[in-house]
């Protein structure tokens, strides 16, 4: 006999699997925007939450709504390229040499412990330190909307630069 509710909590984890999947995707392919246009962005984290994704970045200037807008662009862009995601292991020199231009990666490859496998994940031209799990390419996110811009101090503490949350 099938127990329903086993059935059903298997499709509901399943479910916020793709979920957690498809926004750390859309995170990745948003910073992948701002960098097209503003190379001079260093990176900071771009994690899914429960209602949608973000990712921090310091910038010399604050984000304005049009930036949004064509941030989104460039991310239907994207996701219409059907750009697959695509993991790889590298060893801690290496990563550090891959971020040499991002502090902040830096410090996160710091404190990653010795003994943890250091992963990167990319698509297009666009390559970022993570763990993942991501979506398979591009186009398998079918939605997204850039929603609002805040700041954010550095892992949350206030003796630490203010980032742009978006």
């Amino acid at each position: 006999m099938l127990d329903h509710g086993t059935l059903d909590q298997d499709h509901n984890n399943q479910t916020d699997i793709l979920r957690q999947k498809l926004r750390h995707s859309a995170a990745h392919i948003m910073a992948d925007a701002v960098l097209q246009l503003f190379p001079q962005a260093k990176m900071g984290i771009g994690p899914p939450t429960q209602d949608g994704f973000y990712y921090d970045f310091d910038v010399p200037q604050p984000f304005t709504p049009d930036d949004l807008i064509q941030i989104e662009g460039l991310m239907s862009k994207t996701i219409s390229q059907n750009q697959p995601f695509i993991r790889k292991e590298l060893t801690r020199d290496e990563a550090k040499a891959l971020f040499t231009d991002q502090p902040y990666k830096l410090e996160i490859i710091d404190a990653i412990p010795d003994a943890e496998t250091l992963s990167i994940y990319s698509h297009g031209n666009f390559t970022d330190l993570c763990q993942g799990p991501h979506v398979e390419n591009s186009s398998d996110i079918p939605a997204m909307k850039l929603l609002n811009i805040a700041g954010a101090y550095w892992r949350g503490d206030e003796t630490r630069p203010m980032l742009q949350r978006i």
